[in-house]
């Protein structure tokens, strides 16, 4: 079997089907799916059932554990020469594989990812959402899908790894936050070959509304101070400018009237944003979300990252005593 798709599920009956129904509609068949319900009290028994005689498809159950130590269990039983880790709110796309196969065919790699797309059956505030963590004004387009210069780093919303290179490498740590990413530095740092496949893409629904996305960039900007700690050298401009304009925001606040001119720089920081993301959606109102969108992922990532810093840096706390909810049991 070449491909096994191991898909972590936490209380997400409704979008596991809609993934699996994706996959009815491919033609390709050489792949398994592994459902592993990480101690959901909305289990997705049922739909797996319902899709038990289209797919090659295992459903496991088992007390909650995180999704990096699901994704692990899930491995351990799959038997695919590939393993692809997915998130449950995914839809794949009827060309996912054909691009795998077409770029596996030319290219020696260990380990690779594909990019991240809004459907247009989203709600606006998701398509403003996807906007606000792939656009260049806002994340420096580091998940935007495009090829970069350096190395890439697979996400796990869409990744993929040979199976001998997972167990190498023990599989995702227990983490809450910033799992997918330790891994990908460590198949980097393992020495062993990722690359990007542009056209290995798939829908991504992330978050539902601001105040769920607030929380999910919050915790982004956390781990990316104990990313830093586990992987020194990682730490990049791009990840700092989320503080600094945080920080900025509230001196604005503070300083009121006064700064006319930042707030002529957010107005237009505002207006550009706007204008990009009508353009891209073909949508005023998805342009004028984005704003709101990009300004949460912003602030959200900004005061995460300056919390942890201020734990982590200052107060010296290691990672458990800083933050007591950030692992699992």
């Amino acid at each position: 079997m070449k491909y096994s798709l191991i898909i972590p599920v936490y209380n997400r009956p409704d979008e596991v089907a809609e993934l699996l129904d994706s996959l009815t509609r491919i033609a390709f068949r050489d792949y398994e799916v592994i459902l592993v319900e990480d101690g959901s009290t909305l289990p997705c028994e049922a739909v797996a059932r319902q899709y038990g005689d289209r797919l090659s498809l295992r459903y496991f159950a088992k007390p909650n554990s995180g999704p990096g130590q699901s994704r692990n269990y899930g491995a351990e039983r799959a038997e695919g020469e590939w393993l692809i880790v997915l998130d449950s709110d995914i839809l794949v796309p009827e060309g996912y594989f054909d691009a795998l196969n077409s770029f596996l065919a030319h290219n020696d790699v260990d380990a690779f990812g594909g990019p991240d797309r809004a459907h247009e059956s989203f709600t606006p505030v998701q398509k403003a959402i996807n906007y606000g963590m792939t656009s260049f004004f806002t994340t420096g387009g580091i998940r935007g899908g495009k090829q970069k210069l350096d190395k890439f780093f697979p996400r796990s919303f869409n990744m993929g790894i040979r199976r001998e290179v997972y167990h190498a490498l023990g599989g995702f740590r227990a983490m809450r936050f910033g799992e997918d990413i330790d891994f990908s530095y460590r198949i980097v740092e393992g020495g062993y070959r990722t690359a990007l496949i542009p056209d290995a893409w798939v829908y991504h629904k992330r978050r539902t509304d601001f105040r769920k996305f607030f929380r999910q960039v919050h915790n982004s900007g956390i781990a990316r101070v104990n990313l830093t700690i586990l992987h020194p050298g990682t730490l990049r401009l791009v990840h700092l400018l989320p503080s600094a304009f945080t920080i900025g925001c509230v001196l604005l606040l503070i300083g009121g009237c006064w700064w006319h001119w930042v707030w002529s720089l957010l107005a237009c920081y505002a207006l550009l944003i706007t204008v990009d993301s009508t353009l891209k959606n073909h949508s005023l109102r998805i342009g004028l979300l984005s704003v709101v969108a990009a300004f949460v992922q912003l602030t959200g990532y900004g005061t995460g990252f300056l919390v942890a810093a201020w734990r982590r840096w200052v107060l010296h706390k290691d990672n458990q005593d800083a933050f007591t909810q950030s692992f699992y049991k």
